[in-house]
């Protein structure tokens, strides 16, 4: 007689463990990890994007409100200011005859009238938190040599800084507040003859330049190194 075969199963079968994870479901889960990190990732990125872009954009409007407030003074009127790139041209009020760097009377007197519309720009909000310097760029015509063209624009620019501290009893003179402002404000530059125009007497100019920090950049804290020193003679 043939003996009886018992097979016995196994109380599960092993796919049906809870302790095993198919593999199927341990892609899935690593793929919603993975949506998780890029979602927390691409949220953290999109937030200082538009963090950049909005401080860009505040600084823009901040420059612009200052251009806007040179432009719209009533002593600009005569003056034509390129608010796109911060130039300020002195048209005809300060013109120079050829091979000189003298300022005449009327140009003297032009110059520290204007001047305060410059400093009310940089004592305003916008200004004292952008506005770096303001710098005087003298100009050439053609005529002479590079290096002769180059001395004589920076003395055009000087001989302008000088026109403001000329001591005088005339209301059209700066105040000693106004001119510290003003030793700590404006630097001088030159240009030679590397930005003519079709006219000479037109080339033999001065302009002002406003230079303003950059986004990254923080004004430096105020130093006393200016304090009590003189302001000396031309």
């Amino acid at each position: 007689m043939l003996a009886r075969l018992v097979l016995k199963r196994s109380a599960k079968h092993e796919g049906e463990s809870p302790f095993w994870i198919s593999f199927s479901d341990l892609m899935s889960a690593l793929m919603v990890l993975f949506l998780v990190v890029m979602a927390v990732t691409l949220v953290s990125v999109t937030q200082s994007i538009d963090a950049a872009t909005r401080a860009t954009i505040e600084r823009s409007a901040a420059i612009n409100r200052v251009m806007q407030m040179i432009a719209q003074d009533p002593k600009s009127a005569g003056v034509g200011v390129d608010q796109q790139n911060f130039r300020i041209d002195l048209g005809k009020e300060v013109r120079f005859d050829s091979g000189s760097y003298a300022i005449s009377t009327a140009a003297g007197q032009f110059l520290r009238n204007y001047i305060p519309v410059l400093l009310r720009a940089k004592e305003s909000e916008d200004g004292s938190r952008w506005i770096r310097s303001i710098v005087i760029e003298g100009f050439t015509d053609e005529d002479g040599t590079y290096l002769y063209n180059l001395q004589l624009s920076l003395d055009r620019s000087r001989s302008v800084v000088c026109s403001l501290f000329q001591t005088s009893d005339a209301t059209d003179a700066l105040t000693p507040e106004q001119l510290r402002k003003v030793q700590e404000l404006f630097l001088v530059g030159g240009y030679s003859f590397n930005s003519i125009k079709k006219d000479k007497a037109e080339s033999r100019r001065v302009e002002f330049k406003v230079d303003f920090w950059g986004l990254d950049e923080r004004v430096p804290e105020a130093s006393d190194v200016l304090n009590g020193k003189e302001f000396g003679r031309c």
